[in-house]
Parts: C-alpha cells; sequence; structure tokens
C-alpha cells in the first residue's frame, strides 16, 4: 500500500498544481473580460466567480451516485484539456468560459479525491503548493499557459498525461485499506492556497518584499536575487508540513501563520519579507497539525468532498471581498487574518488522536471492500522531508540567478540632448482581450527612455499573482523604482534607461475614492550635471467626481520635489483637458505636454474616446512627436513624447 499511497500523493499534488494554472487565469479573467474594463459592478463580478464554486457542492452526492473513481477520471481529463486548450491563448469570451469550465472540473475532481479516502491531504497538499511555487518561479511568474510556445504545450501536455495516468492508475487500484484523515484537513485546501497564493508561497510577493530591501520611503530599485528568499520559505514550509507535530508546538504554528499574515496586511513593506517567512513555517506547520486518522466509512466520504469543495468556497468568499474592497472601498486586511485563524483553529483539533485497533471494511463509491487497518499510521516518515526541502529551497535559488535583471543599457555617452517619455496604465499587464502578454506590453514602450506607469501589479493573487513590473523590467533592460498605492504590491512606477535617485512618495488625500493613490517623484541623472525630475502618479477619482484635490497635490508635491530642475509629470490622470483637475496642474505653471497634437484619446484602447492619460512638462522642456500608441495590450494607450532638454539642439 505504501506505493499507493505515494500514487495518491503524486496526483494530488500534480493535480492542484493544474488547477492552480486554471485558477492564474480564471480570476484575472473574471475581472478583465467577464469585467469589460472596470465597467461591470463589484458585486456582479463577486457573484459571477461565486457561482461556479457554489455549483461544485453538488460534486459530493455526484460522486457517491456515480462513484468517485469514474468521476474523477472524468473531471481530471476536463481540467487537463482545459489547461491545454488555455495554452492556446484564444481570450476573450472562449478564454473565460474555457477557465470557468476547467475550475469547475478541478472542483469536482477535488471532490472526488477527498472521497476516496486515501491518507494523503497533507502531504499531497503540501508538495502541491511547493511545486505549484517552485514552477511560477522557474518561469519568472510569467505563466506557460500565457506563453504558447511549442515548450508550454510540451510542458503542460506532460503534467496533464502524467495527471491523468497517475487517476487511472489509482482508479484501478485496490480499495484503501488505510486509515483516512477526517473532513477537516481537507477543509485546509482552500485556505492552503488562498494563504499560499497570497503571501506565504508567492514568488511575486517576494521578489516585490525583496525590492523593498534597496530602497527608502517605499521605493525601490531592481534587486539582484530576488526570487532567493523563497528557496527559505518553501524549505521551511515543506519541513514544517511533512515533519509530524509535537504537543509543545501545537500552538506555535497558528501564532506564527497569523502574526506573519498580520504582518503582510498591516506591517509597513520593509517587513513583507519577515511576514512571508513566518507565514510558510506556519502555514506548514498548521497542515501537519491538521493531519488526523479516522475510520473510513461512507459518510465520512462524503463528509470529505463537502469539506474540500467547502474550503475551496471559503478561498472564493475571502478572495472576492478581499479584492472588491479596492472597488468599494472598505478594509480588507482582516480577511486573510481571519482565513489564518480559521487555520490555525482547525489545526488545533486535528490531533493524532489513537483510536480503534481495526476499523470495519465498507465499500466506499465503488471501491472493493477493504481489510482491516490498524489507526495511526501517518505518512510522515515515509517521505524524505529534508532532501525534498533542500531541492525545493536549491531549485528557487538557482531560479534567482536565471532570473537576474539585465544591466541598463544607456549606449550614449554624455547627456543627451532629447527623452522619449512614455506614461503607461497597464491595467496589471492584461490585455482588452483578457491575456496576460507580456511582450505586447514590452513593445508598447520599447524604444522609450522614462517610462512612468500606472496600474502596477506586483504579486495579487486575483491577477495570477505575476510581478509584472521586474517582469518588464527585464525584459526592458531597465531597472526601474516603485512605489505603492493601493498596498505593497500595486502602485505606480518609474522605468529609466539612466540612473536615478531621490526617489520620494506622497500618498494622495483619498477623498472618497477607493484605491489610494500617491505621486512618485525621482531624478534622472544623465552625467554632467544635466539631471530631470520626473513625477509618476494615477489620480483616484471619488465616484461621479473630478480628482481636483488629488491634482492640486500632486501639482504642489512636483514642483516642490522638482526645485528648479526640468519636471515631467505623467500617468492616468483620470480627467480630461478643461476639467478643473486638468486646469489645476497647468494653473501650477505645467505645460500640456500634448497641446498641439490634441485631441488625443486613450481610453478605452480599442475605442478610444477619453483624453485622461498625459505628460505634463516645465516651460523650459520642448515637446514634440507626441503620439498615443495604438494597441490593446492594456485598457489604455500609452502615450509617448519627445522632449528636449534645456540647452539642446531642437
Amino acid at each position: 500500500m505504501s506505493r499507493h499511497r505515494h500514487l495518491g500523493t503524486a496526483t494530488l499534488a500534480l493535480g492542484l498544481v493544474v488547477l492552480t494554472d486554471v485558477l492564474r487565469v480564471f480570476l484575472p479573467s473574471v475581472i478583465t473580460i467577464f469585467g469589460q474594463a472596470a465597467s461591470t459592478p463589484a458585486e456582479l463580478l463577486g457573484a459571477f466567480a461565486l457561482g461556479w464554486f457554489v455549483l461544485a457542492l453538488a460534486a459530493p452526492p455526484l460522486v457517491r451516485l456515480v462513484g468517485g473513481r469514474v468521476v474523477g477520471v472524468v473531471a481530471v481529463a476536463l481540467l487537463g484539456v482545459a489547461r491545454l486548450v488555455l495554452t492556446a491563448g484564444p481570450g476573450g469570451d472562449a478564454q473565460l468560459w474555457l477557465a470557468s469550465a476547467g475550475l469547475l472540473a478541478g472542483l469536482v475532481w477535488l471532490a472526488a479525491t477527498a472521497a476516496r479516502g486515501e491518507r494523503t491531504v497533507v502531504p499531497g497538499l503540501a508538495l502541491g503548493l511547493a511545486a505549484a511555487a517552485l514552477g511560477h518561479v522557474l518561469v519568472g511568474t510569467y505563466d506557460l499557459v500565457w506563453r504558447g510556445s511549442w515548450a508550454a504545450w510540451v510542458a503542460g501536455g506532460v503534467m496533464v498525461v502524467a495527471l491523468l495516468a497517475g487517476e487511472v492508475l489509482l482508479a484501478r487500484r485496490p480499495g484503501a485499506s488505510t486509515p483516512v484523515p477526517h473532513g477537516r484537513a481537507w477543509l485546509l485546501v482552500g485556505p492552503a492556497l488562498l494563504l499560499g497564493g497570497m503571501v506565504a508561497l508567492s514568488p511575486a510577493v517576494v521578489s516585490t518584499a525583496t525590492s523593498y530591501w534597496f530602497g527608502a520611503a517605499g521605493t525601490a530599485s531592481t534587486p539582484l536575487f530576488a526570487f532567493a528568499p523563497l528557496g527559505v520559505a518553501l524549505a521551511v514550509f515543506l519541513l514544517a508540513a511533512l515533519t509530524p507535530p509535537r504537543p509543545g508546538t501545537r500552538l506555535v504554528w497558528p501564532g506564527l501563520l497569523l502574526a506573519g499574515v498580520l504582518l503582510f496586511g498591516y506591517g509597513p513593506p520593509a517587513l513583507l519579507t519577515v511576514a512571508v517567512l513566518l507565514s510558510a513555517a506556519g502555514l506548514g506547520g498548521c497542515l501537519a497539525s491538521a493531519d488526523g486518522a479516522a475510520v473510513p466509512s461512507a459518510r465520512s466520504a462524503t463528509r470529505r468532498g463537502y469539506a474540500a469543495v467547502g474550503g475551496m468556497l471559503v478561498f472564493a468568499v475571502v478572495s472576492v471581498l478581499y479584492y472588491a474592497a479596492y472597488d468599494l472601498g472598505y478594509p480588507n486586511g482582516w480577511l486573510p487574518a481571519l482565513v489564518a485563524a480559521l487555520t490555525g483553529l482547525i489545526a488545533l483539533e486535528g490531533r493524532l488522536r489513537p483510536g480503534p485497533a481495526t476499523a470495519p471494511a465498507t465499500e466506499e463509491f465503488g471501491a472493493p471492500a477493504a481489510a482491516p487497518a490498524v489507526q495511526g499510521a501517518t505518512t510522515f516518515a515515509r517521505l524524505p522531508r529534508v532532501p525534498i526541502a533542500v531541492l525545493a529551497a536549491l531549485t528557487a535559488v538557482v531560479a534567482a540567478v536565471v532570473h537576474e535583471p539585465w544591466p541598463v543599457a544607456t549606449n550614449r555617452p554624455g547627456p543627451p540632448e532629447q527623452v522619449r517619455v512614455v506614461a503607461y496604465n497597464i491595467r496589471m499587464g492584461f490585455g482588452m482581450d483578457g491575456r496576460f502578454d507580456l511582450p505586447a506590453l514590452e513593445r508598447a514602450v520599447r524604444g522609450a527612455d522614462v517610462v512612468a506607469l500606472s496600474e502596477v501589479d506586483r504579486g495579487w493573487l486575483l491577477n495570477g499573482g505575476h510581478d509584472t513590473l521586474h517582469l518588464l523590467s527585464d525584459r526592458l533592460g531597465l531597472p526601474y523604482v516603485f512605489a505603492p498605492a493601493a498596498d505593497a504590491l500595486w502602485g505606480d512606477a518609474v522605468l529609466s534607461r539612466w540612473p536615478v535617485d531621490r526617489a520620494r512618495t506622497r500618498v494622495l488625500p483619498a477623498v472618497g475614492a477607493p484605491t489610494g493613490a500617491q505621486a512618485l517623484g525621482v531624478t534622472v541623472d544623465f552625467s554632467e550635471g544635466v539631471r530631470l525630475a520626473v513625477v509618476s502618479t494615477h489620480l483616484q477619482p471619488p465616484p461621479g467626481a473630478d480628482p481636483v484635490v488629488q491634482a492640486r497635490a500632486v501639482a504642489e508635491f512636483a514642483t516642490g520635489y522638482a526645485d528648479g530642475l526640468p519636471l515631467v509629470v505623467a500617468g492616468d490622470f483620470n480627467t480630461e483637458p478643461g476639467d478643473p483637475a486638468f486646469t489645476a496642474l497647468t494653473g501650477a505653471g505645467l505645460v500640456d505636454a500634448f497641446a498641439a497634437a490634441r485631441p488625443v484619446p486613450t481610453s478605452p484602447a480599442d475605442d478610444p474616446r477619453d483624453q485622461i492619460d498625459h505628460v505634463f512638462v516645465s516651460p523650459d522642456l520642448v515637446a514634440s512627436d507626441a503620439v498615443a500608441t495604438p494597441g490593446t495590450a492594456s485598457d489604455h494607450l500609452p502615450v509617448a513624447v519627445t522632449l528636449t532638454l534645456p540647452g539642446g539642439a531642437g
């Protein structure tokens, strides 16, 4: 039975990797495709997303009626097909419905796996979470499913075939004869996926966290070995998850998990790495503590199925509520803390209690009757936890080396006469078709000397857990400076072909807007005493109003920050020429760099009507070649302008 047990563990782990891949497409598709560029109410978005998880509650009765083996094989086949077809990058409605169908199939498979009655949930879940994180870091958080290359097809095909083969072999084996975990352990699948993807095991969060080591006031430079701390997080997570829990440590793991998640939600960005390590250790320990023995029965199998789907429903509800806060405007830091507390409570209840010496044999969902089994057996000692943890850590370190940032390529002696400036709201990297299209983003800003980015996502689970800024910086060979706005993972940035210094940020008045806003100032040093002040911002107006209060704050900050240097203020201002906010900026002495080219509509990208993305400059800068570049890599168009520096040739 050891061979079967390890097969069950490996199949569960691999299935969770494939399900995670589909989730990384489903979640942003709900926002960017069903949401239609923020035109759909947040409540309707949430109802659509939650509906698929609620529908999966029908899976346990289906498993009981048809049989777990048949349902498991069919569901995993549908999950695999959806995962492979998504690699073709269909975009649009096809992508949304494929991802939704794949998610539902994955949830049904999870219910069938839980009902099967194997003692694999804790090691399978731990290894699945770790494998998903390692796979994501090896591709630099740019998922294979978005790439569409032959390598992506091959890798996806190998995973799907291996998963289906494992499921078929499990369906053909004799009935289980080992004790099975209580349903409470299956309840942790959803919370573990949530906390792991949100903070504990997210490569994007780790790379963002390391970037805060290199800067002050919430800004950062491109870090070296950005993903290296993930190796430590994975090692402590796996060691804690695969080590038998000791009675004296039962309160330690929930405490570490809660502390890490609270630090993630309420702590300063500089301590984000600490939050990752604490939550990784705590999550692993809680998984180990939740493992427990129970007597197999048809009734307990149904409970396990409901527990697995119910835990995923927790994942969905908290994900929706957490990220909807940035549209509806309410505090959300307590939500992951609530999940951490729930996880800790389940762990504390999951003691390895001694049970009866034998269990009655039962036929469970079409499985042959199992022989009596001894209670209390565990899988902890059977897995080489130290080699697994070391291998995971080394893999993460190798990925850190592979994904080191490219060196900046100025290729120009001395200060330039002209500088090409681009401002671009990248909508977290997702285009109008709902695809995460990194090459299209790169093409949109390629050739720019200075780039001001808005809506930069550096690890939100809702958007698939990408560090979009790090990815784009690497492809362009331009280091960045980042400033958080909504939280430590979402904000604005400046990329520059020349070195920058004096990074400063100013939090802007909220004035009723749900999403936070800030202004980021950096100074570009062209050498020989030639310098340029650049301010990147994204104004967030209150519902139905003009962001004039924020515009005044930006103008005051920018002119004070420049202190006589030539100045550029660029970004998504959510205001049209002639509106009060626009007038507040020009009234402060700034010049509209696009005045001679107006009208320059920039939104929405597929049918631009609104002029809301702008570049303002100080009067000593001469603007030319102003244009909004066509493209659908975001829901905005990038705006570009060439600036002649004071004293330069016209």
